[in-house]
C-alpha cells in the first residue's frame, strides 16, 4: 500500500509502498479515504510529541472496513468507520463508566503508538473503529466526516464539562484555532446566550464570527480580562474555554470569570496558573480539564451532523502527494478550520 512515512522528527514524509496490514485477533483492517491533518500530528511531525520512528501518522479517518480479524463480532466487512483516538482497555472501572479519556490502561493513540491513517489502509483494535451512522454521505465529503471525531466531538465533550446553559455567556481563548473555530459553532449550537472568541490572529476574525462568535476579542488590544468584563458589563462570563492553555490566557480566563464560572482548559500549552482561591470560594467558581471526548459523545457527534445541526469547517483538501504544503500551512496557523488529505476514492 502508499503511505506516508515519518522516518525522523521534522524530516518530509516520504510517499512509499509498505506492506498491506494483516489483522490478528480482534483486530480489523480498514480502508482509508480520508485523514484529516489536525494540530496534534503536526506536533508529531515537528518532534515536539515523542513517538518510535519510523511511524505512519494520522487519526481523523474516513474508511471502510476490509478485513476482519478472529474474534471480531463488533464489525463487518464494508462498514464505514472512522477512529477513537485513545486505545483504550474497554474493561477497567473508567471504560466500563463511559469515561475512555481516563482508561487505566491506556496504550497510547492512534498515529503514535500504532501507525495511523495516512496509508490506503489502516489496522487497529476492532474496539478503536466507531462506525458512522446512516445519514453521513461519507463517499461524497470524506475529508469532512473524517474530522468530526476531533474537531467537533472534543467541543461537544466541553459542552458537558463546562455546563453550557442558554443563559450562558461563553468565551473561547484560542477562537481561530482549528478546535476554536468549531468550539464557537458548538456553543452557538448550545444557544449560549452570548459566544465571545479571543484570538490574535485578526485575519480569522470574520470566519469566527460567521461560524458563531458574537463578538471578537483581541488580547494585543489590552487587558483580554478587562475586555471580557466590558462585554459583559462586569458580570464576567459563565464559562471560559481555554485552547491556548498558557499562564497568561488562564490567568485571564479565570480572572473573567463571574459568579458560578467554570473555566475548562485543554490542549495547548498545559502551563500552571495561579487563580483566586477567593473567588473560588465565594463566588462558586470551578476548575476544570477536559480531555478529548468519550465514545459515546463521538457517537454522538456523528449523529448530530447526520441530522444537520452542525457542519465542519474544512478549508484544505488535498490528495497525499501535497501533505508537506498541509503540514506547513497548519504549522503557521494558515488554515481557517480543519485541513484534510485524500487517501482514497
Amino acid at each position: 500500500m502508499k503511505a506516508l512515512v515519518l522516518n525522523a522528527a521534522n524530516t518530509p514524509f516520504v510517499l512509499q509502498d509498505v506492506p498491506d496490514p494483516k489483522p490478528g485477533p480482534g483486530e480489523a483492517v480498514a480502508k482509508v479515504l480520508a485523514c484529516g491533518s489536525g494540530l496534534t500530528i503536526q506536533h508529531i511531525k515537528a518532534g515536539r510529541l515523542p513517538v518510535d520512528y519510523p511511524r505512519i501518522i494520522g487519526h481523523e479517518i474516513t474508511a471502510e472496513i476490509v478485513e476482519l480479524g478472529t474474534g471480531v463480532t463488533s464489525l463487518k466487512i464494508g462498514d464505514p468507520v472512522t477512529s477513537y483516538y485513545y486505545l483504550t482497555c474497554g474493561y477497567c472501572r473508567w471504560c466500563r463508566s463511559n469515561r475512555e479519556t481516563l482508561c487505566e490502561n491506556l496504550a497510547g493513540n492512534v498515529g503514535r503508538e500504532v501507525d495511523g491513517g495516512y496509508a490506503e489502509y489502516i489496522k487497529l483494535p476492532a474496539n478503536s473503529f466507531l462506525k458512522l451512522p446512516e445519514g453521513l454521505d461519507y463517499r461524497a465529503h470524506p475529508a469532512h466526516i473524517g474530522v468530526i471525531m476531533d474537531a467537533i466531538a472534543t467541543p461537544y465533550k466541553v459542552l458537558r464539562r463546562g455546563r453550557v446553559a442558554p443563559s450562558d455567556t461563553v468565551a473561547v481563548f484560542g477562537a481561530g484555532g482549528g478546535v476554536g473555530i468549531h468550539m464557537l459553532m458548538m456553543a452557538k449550537w448550545a444557544h449560549a446566550a452570548k459566544v465571545i472568541g479571543v484570538d490574535i490572529a485578526t485575519d480569522k476574525f470574520s470566519a469566527c464570527l460567521e461560524a458563531g462568535a458574537d463578538t471578537m476579542i483581541n488580547p494585543n488590544d489590552g487587558d483580554t480580562a478587562a475586555q471580557l468584563m466590558e462585554q459583559t458589563n462586569g458580570l464576567g462570563v459563565d464559562v471560559a474555554i481555554d485552547f491556548v492553555s498558557s499562564r497568561s490566557t488562564l490567568e485571564a480566563a479565570a480572572q473573567s470569570l463571574g459568579p458560578g464560572g467554570r473555566l475548562v482548559t485543554l490542549g495547548g500549552a498545559g502551563q500552571d496558573f495561579s487563580a483566586s482561591a477567593k473567588n473560588m470560594l465565594f463566588m462558586e467558581q470551578d476548575l476544570l480539564g477536559s480531555k478529548y471526548a468519550t465514545k459515546q459523545e463521538v457517537l454522538e457527534t456523528l449523529q448530530l451532523v447526520a441530522r444537520g445541526e452542525v457542519w465542519p469547517l474544512v478549508t484544505e483538501i488535498r490528495p497525499m502527494a501535497e501533505a508537506e504544503v498541509v503540514h506547513e500551512l497548519v504549522e503557521k496557523g494558515a488554515v481557517t478550520g480543519r485541513a484534510a488529505l485524500i487517501v482514497a476514492s
